[in-house]
Protein backbone atom coordinates (compact mmCIF):
# COMPACT_ATOMS: atom_id res chain seq x y z
CA UNK A 1 0.00 0.00 0.00
CA UNK A 2 1.36 3.18 -0.90
CA UNK A 3 0.50 7.17 -0.66
CA UNK A 4 2.38 10.63 -0.54
CA UNK A 5 3.82 13.26 1.75
CA UNK A 6 5.44 16.80 0.84
CA UNK A 7 7.86 17.95 1.81
CA UNK A 8 6.97 21.02 3.86
CA UNK A 9 10.88 21.78 4.81
CA UNK A 10 14.72 21.07 4.63
CA UNK A 11 17.59 21.29 7.17
CA UNK A 12 21.21 20.89 7.30
CA UNK A 13 23.26 21.55 10.33
CA UNK A 14 27.31 22.17 9.02
CA UNK A 15 28.25 22.35 12.61
CA UNK A 16 27.18 19.37 14.70
CA UNK A 17 24.59 21.12 17.64
CA UNK A 18 25.12 24.58 16.03
CA UNK A 19 21.81 26.30 14.46
CA UNK A 20 20.32 25.11 11.15
CA UNK A 21 20.38 26.38 7.87
CA UNK A 22 17.12 25.97 6.12
CA UNK A 23 16.95 24.53 2.77
CA UNK A 24 14.97 25.25 -0.80
CA UNK A 25 16.65 21.79 -2.48
CA UNK A 26 18.91 19.80 -0.61
CA UNK A 27 21.52 17.36 -2.61
CA UNK A 28 21.85 13.85 -1.29
CA UNK A 29 24.95 11.87 -0.23
CA UNK A 30 25.02 8.16 0.99
CA UNK A 31 25.66 10.25 4.21
CA UNK A 32 22.63 12.00 4.35
CA UNK A 33 22.47 15.87 2.96
CA UNK A 34 25.65 17.34 1.55
CA UNK A 35 27.83 18.79 4.23
CA UNK A 36 24.85 18.15 6.98
CA UNK A 37 26.94 17.99 10.52
CA UNK A 38 30.41 18.02 8.37
CA UNK A 39 31.75 20.23 11.32
CA UNK A 40 31.86 19.15 14.91
CA UNK A 41 33.53 20.82 18.35
CA UNK A 42 35.65 18.56 20.59
CA UNK A 43 37.33 18.61 23.84
CA UNK A 44 41.12 18.72 23.51
CA UNK A 45 41.23 15.00 23.40
CA UNK A 46 38.74 14.37 21.19
CA UNK A 47 35.52 13.99 22.72
CA UNK A 48 32.46 15.53 20.96
CA UNK A 49 31.20 18.63 22.43
CA UNK A 50 26.96 19.27 21.83
CA UNK A 51 24.14 21.03 23.05
CA UNK A 52 23.56 18.38 25.88
CA UNK A 53 26.84 19.79 27.38
CA UNK A 54 27.16 23.22 26.07
CA UNK A 55 23.41 24.64 25.30
CA UNK A 56 25.69 27.87 23.90
CA UNK A 57 26.25 25.92 20.62
CA UNK A 58 23.07 26.94 19.70
CA UNK A 59 23.28 30.65 19.33
CA UNK A 60 26.96 29.55 16.69
CA UNK A 61 25.12 30.35 13.13
CA UNK A 62 27.06 28.67 10.51
CA UNK A 63 27.26 29.77 6.58
CA UNK A 64 28.72 27.42 3.82
CA UNK A 65 29.92 28.66 0.47
CA UNK A 66 32.11 26.69 -1.81
CA UNK A 67 35.38 28.37 -0.56
CA UNK A 68 34.69 28.92 2.76
CA UNK A 69 32.80 27.72 6.27
CA UNK A 70 31.86 30.92 7.82
CA UNK A 71 30.79 30.78 11.80
CA UNK A 72 28.86 33.65 13.41
CA UNK A 73 28.00 34.37 16.70
CA UNK A 74 26.64 36.97 19.27
CA UNK A 75 28.82 39.95 19.90
CA UNK A 76 32.17 38.49 18.48
CA UNK A 77 33.28 38.79 14.99
CA UNK A 78 32.71 36.41 12.32
CA UNK A 79 35.36 33.35 11.49
CA UNK A 80 35.87 31.93 8.06
CA UNK A 81 37.33 28.39 7.90
CA UNK A 82 38.85 27.93 4.27
CA UNK A 83 37.77 24.89 2.55
CA UNK A 84 40.81 23.94 0.81
CA UNK A 85 43.14 24.21 4.09
CA UNK A 86 43.68 20.42 5.45
CA UNK A 87 44.71 20.36 8.76
CA UNK A 88 46.37 17.67 10.45
CA UNK A 89 44.40 14.46 10.57
CA UNK A 90 43.03 13.87 14.26
CA UNK A 91 41.00 10.96 16.10
CA UNK A 92 37.86 11.83 17.66
CA UNK A 93 34.83 10.15 19.84
CA UNK A 94 31.33 10.10 18.64
CA UNK A 95 29.42 8.65 21.15
CA UNK A 96 30.88 4.91 21.18
CA UNK A 97 32.20 5.68 17.33
CA UNK A 98 36.14 6.75 17.11
CA UNK A 99 36.40 8.65 13.58
CA UNK A 100 38.82 10.01 11.84
CA UNK A 101 38.73 14.18 11.40
CA UNK A 102 40.65 16.99 10.19
CA UNK A 103 41.88 20.08 12.81
CA UNK A 104 41.06 23.15 11.60
CA UNK A 105 43.44 24.49 13.44
CA UNK A 106 44.55 27.64 16.59
CA UNK A 107 42.73 30.48 15.15
CA UNK A 108 39.04 28.33 14.87
CA UNK A 109 40.01 27.04 18.38
CA UNK A 110 40.46 30.15 19.63
CA UNK A 111 37.17 31.67 17.90
CA UNK A 112 35.50 28.76 20.00
CA UNK A 113 36.71 28.79 23.07
CA UNK A 114 36.52 32.82 23.12
CA UNK A 115 32.89 32.16 22.44
CA UNK A 116 32.01 29.02 24.44
CA UNK A 117 34.00 29.71 27.31
CA UNK A 118 35.55 26.03 27.01
CA UNK A 119 38.76 24.59 25.84
CA UNK A 120 37.77 22.81 22.41
CA UNK A 121 38.98 22.38 19.03
CA UNK A 122 36.90 22.62 15.28
CA UNK A 123 37.00 19.34 13.70
CA UNK A 124 36.10 18.52 10.03
CA UNK A 125 35.20 15.15 9.13
CA UNK A 126 37.26 12.89 6.83
CA UNK A 127 35.40 11.96 4.06
CA UNK A 128 37.69 8.48 3.34
CA UNK A 129 36.74 7.59 6.97
CA UNK A 130 33.75 5.00 6.77
CA UNK A 131 31.11 5.63 10.16
CA UNK A 132 28.52 3.14 9.84
CA UNK A 133 24.54 3.47 10.98
CA UNK A 134 24.34 -0.14 13.57
CA UNK A 135 23.54 -3.13 11.31
CA UNK A 136 20.67 -3.61 13.88
CA UNK A 137 18.71 -1.11 12.28
CA UNK A 138 19.71 -1.00 9.12
CA UNK A 139 19.58 -4.36 8.03
CA UNK A 140 20.86 -5.96 4.64
CA UNK A 141 21.61 -2.11 3.76
CA UNK A 142 24.83 -0.03 4.82
CA UNK A 143 24.09 3.42 6.38
CA UNK A 144 27.15 6.37 6.17
CA UNK A 145 26.93 9.06 8.59
CA UNK A 146 29.49 11.80 9.11
CA UNK A 147 28.92 13.25 13.02
CA UNK A 148 24.96 13.02 13.08
CA UNK A 149 24.07 10.93 16.27
CA UNK A 150 23.35 7.59 14.34
CA UNK A 151 21.71 7.83 11.28
CA UNK A 152 22.14 10.37 8.58
CA UNK A 153 18.09 11.65 8.01
CA UNK A 154 15.92 12.81 10.61
CA UNK A 155 12.44 13.07 9.55
CA UNK A 156 9.47 14.38 11.44
CA UNK A 157 5.83 15.42 10.16
CA UNK A 158 4.27 18.86 11.14
CA UNK A 159 1.35 16.90 12.22
CA UNK A 160 3.21 15.03 14.64
CA UNK A 161 4.29 18.60 16.08
CA UNK A 162 0.64 20.13 16.15
CA UNK A 163 -0.06 17.07 18.15
CA UNK A 164 2.12 17.50 20.61
CA UNK A 165 1.97 21.51 20.82
CA UNK A 166 -1.99 20.69 21.54
CA UNK A 167 -0.87 18.72 25.17
CA UNK A 168 1.92 21.63 25.95
CA UNK A 169 0.65 24.93 27.75
CA UNK A 170 3.12 26.92 25.32
CA UNK A 171 3.38 25.55 21.96
CA UNK A 172 7.46 24.85 20.78
CA UNK A 173 9.09 26.00 17.43
CA UNK A 174 10.03 22.91 15.29
CA UNK A 175 13.78 23.76 15.75
CA UNK A 176 13.57 22.73 19.01
CA UNK A 177 13.46 19.19 17.33
CA UNK A 178 16.37 19.63 14.82
CA UNK A 179 15.15 17.34 11.82
CA UNK A 180 16.49 17.57 8.27
CA UNK A 181 13.56 16.29 6.70
CA UNK A 182 9.88 17.92 7.02
CA UNK A 183 7.06 16.08 6.19
CA UNK A 184 2.99 17.16 5.73
CA UNK A 185 0.05 15.32 4.39
CA UNK A 186 0.18 12.51 7.07
CA UNK A 187 -1.82 12.12 10.13
CA UNK A 188 0.43 12.51 13.26
CA UNK A 189 2.99 9.93 14.02
CA UNK A 190 2.56 8.54 10.55
CA UNK A 191 6.52 8.63 10.09
CA UNK A 192 5.86 5.68 12.77
CA UNK A 193 4.82 3.35 9.97
CA UNK A 194 6.70 4.12 6.66
CA UNK A 195 9.23 2.20 5.25
CA UNK A 196 9.89 4.29 2.99
CA UNK A 197 9.78 7.45 1.17
CA UNK A 198 10.72 7.64 -3.01
CA UNK A 199 10.88 9.62 -5.43
CA UNK A 200 12.89 9.51 -8.95
CA UNK A 201 16.13 7.55 -7.93
CA UNK A 202 15.39 8.28 -4.56
CA UNK A 203 14.77 5.79 -1.68
CA UNK A 204 14.99 6.88 1.88
CA UNK A 205 14.20 4.01 4.47
CA UNK A 206 12.77 4.85 8.12
CA UNK A 207 14.36 2.42 10.40
CA UNK A 208 14.74 3.54 13.83
CA UNK A 209 12.33 6.05 16.22
CA UNK A 210 14.31 8.99 17.58
CA UNK A 211 14.75 9.05 21.36
CA UNK A 212 14.52 12.53 22.57
CA UNK A 213 17.45 14.10 24.85
CA UNK A 214 17.12 17.22 26.32
CA UNK A 215 18.45 19.32 23.69
CA UNK A 216 14.79 19.57 22.87
CA UNK A 217 14.70 21.75 26.39
CA UNK A 218 16.78 24.49 24.54
CA UNK A 219 15.44 27.47 23.06
CA UNK A 220 17.48 27.46 20.03
CA UNK A 221 17.40 31.60 19.79
CA UNK A 222 18.46 32.05 23.27
CA UNK A 223 20.77 28.95 23.70
CA UNK A 224 19.05 28.70 27.03
CA UNK A 225 17.55 25.93 29.15
CA UNK A 226 13.82 26.48 29.29
CA UNK A 227 11.98 23.69 31.76
CA UNK A 228 10.95 20.14 31.07
CA UNK A 229 9.22 20.27 27.88
CA UNK A 230 9.06 18.67 25.62
CA UNK A 231 10.20 15.70 27.11
CA UNK A 232 7.76 15.75 30.24
CA UNK A 233 4.54 15.23 28.17
CA UNK A 234 6.61 13.09 25.97
CA UNK A 235 6.86 10.95 28.50
CA UNK A 236 3.34 10.68 28.97
CA UNK A 237 2.85 8.92 25.78
CA UNK A 238 5.24 8.47 23.50
CA UNK A 239 7.54 6.23 25.69
CA UNK A 240 8.97 3.45 24.67
CA UNK A 241 10.28 0.79 27.02
CA UNK A 242 12.18 -1.40 24.99
CA UNK A 243 14.31 1.86 23.82
CA UNK A 244 14.15 3.37 27.26
CA UNK A 245 13.42 7.00 25.90
CA UNK A 246 10.84 9.09 24.18
CA UNK A 247 10.29 8.87 20.54
CA UNK A 248 9.64 11.44 18.15
CA UNK A 249 10.38 11.22 14.51
CA UNK A 250 12.18 8.69 12.40
CA UNK A 251 15.82 8.06 11.75
CA UNK A 252 16.27 7.72 8.19
CA UNK A 253 18.86 5.95 5.59
CA UNK A 254 19.60 7.01 2.16
CA UNK A 255 19.22 3.87 0.79
CA UNK A 256 19.54 5.22 -3.12
CA UNK A 257 19.75 8.50 -4.54
CA UNK A 258 23.09 9.92 -3.73
CA UNK A 259 22.94 12.83 -6.33
CA UNK A 260 19.98 13.63 -6.52
CA UNK A 261 17.96 16.20 -4.70
CA UNK A 262 15.23 16.72 -3.28
CA UNK A 263 12.89 20.05 -3.14
CA UNK A 264 10.93 21.90 -0.63
CA UNK A 265 7.15 21.47 -1.69
CA UNK A 266 7.82 17.87 -3.90
CA UNK A 267 5.56 15.00 -3.44
CA UNK A 268 6.84 11.78 -1.91
CA UNK A 269 5.32 8.54 -2.88
CA UNK A 270 4.94 6.84 1.14
CA UNK A 271 5.70 2.89 1.11
CA UNK A 272 3.55 1.73 4.34
CA UNK A 273 5.74 -1.37 6.82
CA UNK A 274 3.40 -4.42 6.23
Amino acid sequence: MSGAARIAALYYYPLKSARAIELERALLSGAGFTDDRRWMVVTGAGRCITQRELPRLALIRPWLSAAELVLRAPAVPDIAVPLAHQGPRRAVSLWHDHCEAFDEGEIAAGWLRDFLDRDCRLVRFDPAWRRLSSRTWTGAFEAENRFSDAFPILALSLESLADLNRRLDEPLPLDRFRANLVLEGLQAYDEDRIDELRADGVRLKLVKPCTRCKVTTTNQATGEIEGEEPLRSLRGYRYDAALRGMCFGQNAIVVEGAGATLARGQLLEVRWRE
